[in-house]
């Protein structure tokens, strides 16, 4: 293995980047993930496996007993090792198709994580993918020597590179991390925890309640948390797979419609969790027909349209929260005001679990442009907030900056609606806490602006001014009149 210098986020956020520079114009942008990921998740195993290998050798002298699956997260089969690829000389996508089938085989944990054919991607001959290869293997990748944090982070801004590549599609699988990190820092993990994302996407969202709690408490993320997802995408679902390993946390992501088909069950129940965070689609087709008897009575508050599969997350995730839970999910407005969907907010008020609503700045995701929100939901408020909804208005420009093609939530808005929601405060034109009565008697509609006045204050009118002003504009209007009709004139239209 390369011995490589310690490497720090920046150096390896620009070393992965160049891996997509190898192989531009060769392959469409939407493919890049397709066939990068999975070479860099080969580099992180291999070389995690190989200084995990020369550590127990030194210490136990047995070459076959420093190999053994017990001091391995992974297992990788000699005649396949990252080493190997290097020294092909011809048909490495053969070589590369049969490693990664050789890696699911020896690792079940990795069934069906490498969605990809090296085989079948003509443009990819052996020269680039030797190219490729090369250049990952300039740095180590091993977790025994670069912190899981700067590892994922660089991985993770890939990914989101990737997704900008792609556009509409893109965004699909990654929501920005910005939108990320608040929904985490409102959950505020601190304790031992089971964490559930059942639209999970490239696993952003547990990573980073991962990270939160690394962060703001003495304990380790790997060890106290246990993070499962579920993704109905099979292209994607890889990615999160390989973004929970390169984050060196303890998770499971599985395939599957979480609709349809929930994976996580206990018993012939819905497995139980302290967080639920998602990102689900916005107002997305889903099988309802095949949920009309559904065994884990999920869908009490009704049925949701076939056409607008909003409250069927909703309540999916409602009925995974233990009875302590809290979850937040990122909405389209919508749900917060459309008239059929009455009778979902009346009981999710009624039974007091909707702890606030976050309204967000448009144009937030490159996959939609619709103004969007936070529902935070908590099974056990504080005696405080019982009977009460915090409304908070995150959609003036103080909130977010205008990038190119799209909007970003700031450090400073991002710390001002935390402030709110932690102090439970009421702020002129953005937050306001609200007594169940009085949404009540709104219909239990839920639109913000029902609920916070975010109209810019009308400024005092100085009128002998204005008048002034008006005088002056007449005065050049009626001296632009003239000039046209001396033109006019001139012209014969007199």
């Amino acid at each position: 293995m390369h011995d490589a210098e310690a490497v720090t986020e920046e150096m390896l956020r620009d070393h992965l980047f160049k891996c997509a520079d190898i192989i531009r114009d060769r392959v469409d942008p939407p493919q890049y993930k397709t066939y990068i990921l999975p070479l860099i998740f080969y580099k992180a195993i291999d070389d995690t496996f190989e200084d995990i290998y020369r550590e127990k050798l030194d210490e136990l002298d047995d070459e076959e007993l420093a190999r053994d699956e017990a001091f391995h997260d992974f297992k990788v089969p000699e005649e396949y090792r990252y080493q190997k690829a290097l020294e092909r000389t011809a048909n490495l996508d053969k070589f590369l198709d049969n490693a990664f089938t050789a890696l699911e085989r020896e690792n079940p944990k990795l069934e069906n994580v490498f969605k990809v054919e090296y085989s079948d991607a003509d443009s990819l001959g052996h020269d680039t993918l030797h190219e490729l290869l090369q250049h990952l293997n300039t740095k180590s990748l091993s977790l025994e020597r670069v912190e899981p944090d700067i590892l994922g982070e660089a991985y993770m801004d890939l990914v989101a590179d990737f997704a900008e590549e792609e556009g509409k599609e893109g965004g699909q699988f990654f929501t920005p991390r910005e939108i990320v990190e608040l929904m985490a820092k409102i959950l505020n993990p601190t304790e031992p925890c089971k964490v559930l994302d059942p639209t999970v996407g490239s696993a952003g969202m547990l990573v980073q309640m991962a990270e939160h709690y690394r962060e703001n408490t003495d304990g380790d993320p790997k060890e106290d948390m246990l993070l499962k997802g579920q993704e109905i995408n099979p292209g994607i679902a890889p990615i999160a797979r390989m973004n929970i390993f390169l984050h060196d946390l303890d998770g499971e992501i599985a395939r599957e419609d979480s609709l349809a088909n929930p994976q996580f069950t206990e018993n012939g129940s819905l497995e139980k969790f302290d967080y639920v965070i998602a990102n689900p689609p916005f107002s997305a087709n889903w099988k309802k027909d095949q949920c009309q008897d559904d065994p884990y009575n999920r869908f009490n508050w009704g049925m949701a349209r076939k056409d607008r599969a909003d409250y069927a997350f909703i309540q999916h995730m409602i009925a995974s929260l233990n009875e302590e839970g809290k979850m937040a999910c990122v909405i389209p407005h919508g749900v917060l005001f459309r008239k059929h969907e009455k009778k979902f907010r009346e009981p999710m008020l009624e039974k007091d679990i909707v702890e606030a609503v976050v309204g967000m700045p448009a144009n937030l995701f490159q996959n939609n442009s619709i103004p969007s929100g936070v529902l935070v939901i908590n099974k056990d408020k504080p005696e405080e907030r019982k009977g009460k909804v915090q409304f908070i208005y995150s959609a003036d420009e103080d909130f977010y900056e205008e990038l190119s093609n799209q909007n970003r939530l700031t450090k400073d808005g991002i710390e001002h609606i935390l402030e709110n929601y932690r102090e439970w405060k009421t702020e002129k034109r953005v937050s306001r806490v609200v007594d169940i009565e009085e949404i009540r008697e709104n219909d239990y509609n839920l639109n913000i602006a029902l609920y916070v006045d975010t109209t810019e204050p009308e400024e005092d009118i100085n009128v002998s001014e204005e008048l002034n002003k008006l005088k002056e504009l007449q005065a050049e209007r009626e001296e632009i009149e003239e000039r046209i009709d001396e033109h006019m004139e001139v012209l014969g239209y007199g």
